[in-house]
C-alpha cells in the first residue's frame, strides 16, 4: 500500500525540503491589517513585526477549510492508496477538525493524526514517518513510532514577550508569567497540546541554561537523538542554544533548523528560540 503524506503549513518544514520529499501542506492562514495571507506563501513574520511596530492590530489566525484538506486528498490519492495527514494540535487550532471533516469523503482511506505539537514537533513527526514509509514500513508499524515520539519527546522554547500568546489565547497554563518582573525570561513547553510554563530565568544566559539542565535530565540513557532547532526572524537567536545542546554530552544530532513560519509566528512574536527532540 502507497502512502502519501499530507501536514499543515505550521509544521514548519522548510519549502524545498518538503518539495524534495513530496510531502503535500495545506495552508493555515493569517490575518492582517484587513487582508487573509497564506502562511509560508504571502506572508514572512518579519513583515507581521514591522506591521505590529507601525501600529497594526496584532495578528489573528485561522485553520484551513476541510475543502482546502479536501482538494489536497484528492490529489494525493490519485497517487497513493491512502493518506496520511499529520497536524497541528487540536487544543491550538480547529485544524484537525478540518481534516476529519474532509476526510469523511474518502471513508478508509485518510488517517489523520493528531500531533499534540507546534511547529517542528509536527515537522519532526511528518520527516520520521516519511523516513519509515522509505523503508517498507506499514501504516500501523509507523502510527505506532508517531504515538512513541507523541508521547516521549522533549520541547523547550523561550519567548521575549508573552503578549503574542496572551492575544492569541494559546498561553494556556503559562498564563502564572504574565507579569513578571523586567527581564525575566519565560522558559515553556508544550504538554499534551497545550502551552504550559516550564520554568522562568533572569536574562538570557540564564534560560539557555535552564532549558540545557532540562534537557540534559531528559536525554539521560539514551542511545541517539535528533534535535529539530527552531527560532523567529534570526537564526542567531537559537545559534548559541544550538551549540549548547550539541556539546551536552549526550547523544544528540542537528536533525533540523528552521525559521517559524507566519502563523506560529503571529502567536509567539519576535525573538522565539528553542528546540524540539526524540531519541531513536
Amino acid at each position: 500500500m502507497k502512502v502519501a503524506l499530507v501536514t499543515d503549513s505550521t509544521s514548519d518544514l522548510p519549502g524545498p525540503l518538503r518539495e524534495r520529499l513530496g510531502i503535500r501542506v495545506v495552508p493555515l492562514y493569517v490575518n492582517l491589517g484587513g487582508r487573509v495571507y497564506r502562511d509560508w506563501q504571502e506572508i514572512t513574520p518579519e513583515e507581521i513585526f514591522q506591521k505590529v511596530r507601525e501600529g497594526s492590530a496584532f495578528p489573528t489566525t485561522s485553520q484551513p477549510s476541510p475543502e482546502d484538506f479536501l482538494r489536497t486528498y484528492e490529489e494525493a490519492l490519485k497517487e497513493a492508496d491512502h493518506v496520511l495527514s499529520v497536524h497541528i494540535s487540536a487544543k491550538l487550532s480547529g485544524t484537525v477538525q478540518s481534516a476529519e471533516l474532509a476526510a469523511q469523503s474518502f471513508p478508509g482511506r485518510i488517517t489523520v493524526f493528531d500531533s499534540q505539537a507546534a511547529s517542528l514537533g509536527i515537522g519532526m513527526m511528518v520527516l520520521r514517518a516519511h523516513e519509515l514509509l522509505g523503508e517498507g514500513k506499514g501504516l500501523a508499524e509507523v502510527l505506532e513510532e508517531l504515538k512513541r515520539i507523541r508521547q516521549d519527546h522533549f520541547v523547550r522554547f523561550s519567548v521575549a514577550t508573552l503578549e503574542f500568546l496572551k492575544r492569541g489565547g494559546r498561553i494556556g497554563g503559562a498564563q502564572a508569567l504574565l507579569g513578571t518582573l523586567l527581564g525575566i525570561k519565560p522558559i515553556l513547553t508544550l504538554k499534551e497540546g497545550r502551552v504550559e510554563a516550564a520554568g522562568r530565568a533572569r536574562g538570557e544566559k540564564k534560560a539557555r541554561e535552564e532549558i540545557l539542565k532540562d534537557f540534559k535530565a531528559w536525554g539521560q540513557g539514551r542511545r541517539s537523538i535528533r534535535a529539530f532547532f527552531l527560532y523567529s526572524a534570526e537564526e542567531s537567536a537559537v545559534g548559541e542554544l544550538k551549540e549548547m545542546v550539541l556539546a551536552s554530552g549526550l547523544p544528540v544530532e542537528e536533525a533540523l533548523v528552521s525559521e517559524l513560519g507566519a502563523v506560529i509566528a503571529s502567536h509567539t512574536g519576535p525573538g522565539t528560540y528553542g528546540f524540539y527532540a526524540y531519541s531513536l
